[in-house]
């Protein structure tokens, strides 16, 4: 087997499941290695059959001695029953419609049985558990062992993605270590092919806190080299110099519909400074969810553009790309700076459709002052006639190199990232050290405050009814689920289930609609546009709304399942409402009755801002914490998080040690490859 065998090659794979593994980005053996678990069970306590206690999660090893299957007379269900012993006594063991495990499973068998432990009225039994024939000993998949818990996707299971797993990790030696000895040996880290075989399949949990520790490290070390690498490149690049106009400032901000805050007018003066200067600006400006880093972007437009230069900012979404457009068109609508749209379906040249032939042509010879787009924007053959200013929203990993791009393209702008997700100042250094940072804290003084509760099983027909009164008031909802379809084993709320529940016997007489990510652009466009037009009455939805979508309408934001979100991501879905001049709502859905998650969630309700939240996220997440939810902003790491504060400075200062004593990489092959590599990868979209 080598890493580069497609997945459609490997035992027990039909070009069906092939397909479904590509859904997750997973075609090669390579592909399969470095897709990470999110979550252990620790199934590795194996309990004599005799001490089980009911409502309890447990791990027995037994002998089958009956195995049969029967249809239910109440429900028209296959039950399959079973009964386990060891020499300690015996347990009842029940699977519902899955009537093939008397064809896998045999009467004499030895198995291991995990799941959970249930009561009925005469005795103890095993309610669906996973099963597994014992083999060798020590050969366990799935279970007697910590078991990796992967993201799945629709008719995927977990057994299916542990069983490919076990067999890609027979090539797991193949993959270059290309992190330099001396790193390694100095941070105490394990080897590429140990890391990778530890995080799918750990021998303890010490060694899965190892492992992820080395793919994380990984990570952060890469982007941070990557960064410093370009970084250099750039230092020697001349800007075009924008010239204030005050007097036309000043016009344009006392038009405003409203007055801007103290937050808003210092950090537009602090980029207007930068922009004065012949070296490129980059600056990072941070705001919280509603604060208005939109006007400030078309202050800084408008005087781009009064001195005849040009302004592209993009965007990671559609959705996202005609929201700013829209926006910014409004705001500059008494102006003479001309606003267009490029995205891969739309060409807009101010309000008017175009082809994308003219609306390049129009870019070009300098008749377009401000060019919003999706980042596929700048890799296109878009030439720019006079481009001063590029501002990236919402995905600052990119930021760097598409700042190389546009050099390449024979300018040298000034670069403005933003974002929404607010991280500490001390953390916002260590990562970018030679951003300048502006900051805007400060919310709208018509804005009120989110009204944000924690609510448990018992009290979720109280919050149907609320909905239902805020919906009669002319109000809207979002509704976010973390899964798109229903997974039988993690038993989290989907788009799909939620949709259907809510539409046939919650609210049957209100119009529901539903968003996710497996939806093609042009569909989510349309649901997207509905909501916004009133059209549908509550929507519900995967994270896909997390970043940047304005629907001043919606006053109600309910999160199932809400302990499986980061602290930063949910802070995000708050954001989407309470952007208007009505009171909103945020109620965190949970079942979890652990103290740590509990405590977690609370710091939402009681924060007073993103800012007070990231800070209080800092000391939640733990190091050995797995699988990191990416914010939305910020570098999209498989497992790596910004919020790994300490391991964020031990790659620092190894990408330092680096660089400084080898530029080029030139006495570091492997790493450079690797460098280019990634680099490659990043310009795909």
């Amino acid at each position: 087997m080598q890493l580069t065998t497609p997945v459609s090659a490997l035992s027990m794979v039909g070009s069906t499941t092939a397909d479904r593994l590509k859904k997750l980005g997973i075609s090669t053996v390579l592909d399969l290695l470095f897709y990470y678990p999110f979550r252990y069970e620790d199934l590795s306590v194996v309990s004599p059959i005799g001490s089980l206690q009911p409502f309890s999660t447990a791990t027995v090893k037994g002998r089958i001695e009956l195995l049969d299957n029967r249809r239910s007379w109440r429900r028209r269900t296959i039950l399959t029953e079973g009964l386990v012993s060891d020499p300690s006594g015996s347990v009842k063991v029940i699977w519902f419609n899955q009537p093939f495990i008397t064809k896998v499973l045999t009467p004499g068998d030895e198995v291991y049985l995990a799941g959970k432990v249930a009561a009925d009225q005469y005795a103890l039994q095993l309610v669906n558990p996973i099963y597994e024939k014992i083999k060798r000993a020590g050969e366990t998949v799935h279970t007697a062992r910590i078991i990796p818990i992967y993201p799945l996707t629709e008719k995927l299971t977990q057994k299916q993605l542990r069983w490919l797993m076990k067999l890609a990790l027979s090539a797991a030696d193949q993959v270059r270590d290309w992190l330099p000895p001396e790193i390694r040996t100095t941070l105490s880290l394990l080897t590429l092919p140990q890391a990778l075989r530890q995080v799918h399949f750990p021998d303890s949990q010490a060694s899965a806190d190892a492992a992820t520790r080395r793919l994380k490290f990984n990570e952060l070390f890469l982007f941070l080299l990557q960064s410093k690498t370009v970084k250099r490149e750039l230092q020697s690049a001349q800007a075009l110099p924008v010239t204030f106009a005050e007097t036309a400032t000043k016009q344009f901000v006392s038009s405003l519909p409203f007055t801007l805050t103290a937050d808003q007018r210092r950090a537009a003066w602090q980029i207007l400074c930068d922009l004065e200067r012949p070296a490129p600006m980059n600056r990072l400006l941070e705001g919280e969810v509603g604060s208005g880093k939109t006007v400030v972007a078309a202050i800084v437009m408008l005087n781009a553009g009064l001195a005849g230069l040009q302004t592209v900012l993009m965007a990671p979404t559609e959705i996202l790309a005609r929201q700013h457009a829209m926006t910014l068109q409004q705001l500059l609508a008494g102006t003479p700076l001309k606003v267009a749209l490029l995205t891969h379906s739309y060409h807009q040249l101010v309000t008017r459709t175009c082809s994308r032939a003219a609306l390049a042509t129009a870019i070009r010879n300098g008749s377009v002052d401000v060019v919003i787009g999706t980042h596929a924007l700048i890799q296109q053959d878009i030439k720019f006639h006079r481009l001063a200013l590029a501002i990236i929203d919402e995905q600052h990993r990119f930021g760097v190199e598409q700042r190389k791009l546009l050099h390449q393209k024979g300018s040298a702008p000034h670069f403005l990232s933003m974002t929404a997700t607010p991280i500490p100042r001390s953390l916002a250094l260590t990562l970018y050290g030679d951003l300048d940072l502006s900051v805007i804290r400060e919310l709208p003084k018509e804005r009120k405050r989110v009204i944000t509760r924690l609510i448990g099983p018992a009290q979720r027909m109280d919050c149907y009814q609320f909905i239902s009164e805020q919906i009669a008031s002319g109000r809207q909802v979002f509704v976010v689920c973390p899964l798109i379809d229903p997974s039988d084993k993690l038993g989290v709320k989907s788009v799909t289930e939620s949709f259907e529940k809510l539409k046939e016997q919650v609210f049957p007489n209100l119009k529901i609609a539903k968003l996710h990510g497996k939806l093609k652009p042009r569909e989510k466009e349309s649901v997207m546009a509905d909501f916004v037009a009133k059209k549908s009455d509550i929507l519900v939805t995967t994270s896909v709304i997390e970043v940047g979508v304005d629907v001043p309408n919606a006053s109600v934001m309910l999160i199932e399942d809400a302990e499986r979100f980061g602290l930063a991501q949910l802070h995000q879905f708050r954001g989407r409402v309470g952007r208007a001049a009505h009171q909103s709502y945020c109620f965190l859905l949970t079942g979890s009755s652990n103290q740590k998650t509990t405590a977690r969630l609370e710091a939402l309700v009681t924060a007073r801002d993103g800012f007070e939240l990231a800070e209080l996220d800092l000391k939640f997440r733990g190091p050995g914490e797995l699988f990191g939810l990416s914010q939305s902003g910020w570098p999209a790491f498989r497992i790596a998080s910004l919020f790994d504060y300490d391991l964020v400075a031990l790659a620092q200062a190894s990408a330092e040690k680096i660089i400084t004593a080898d530029p080029t990489l030139q006495r570091h092959p492997e790493l450079r490859q690797k460098l280019d590599q990634l680099n490659r990868e990043v310009h795909l979209e």
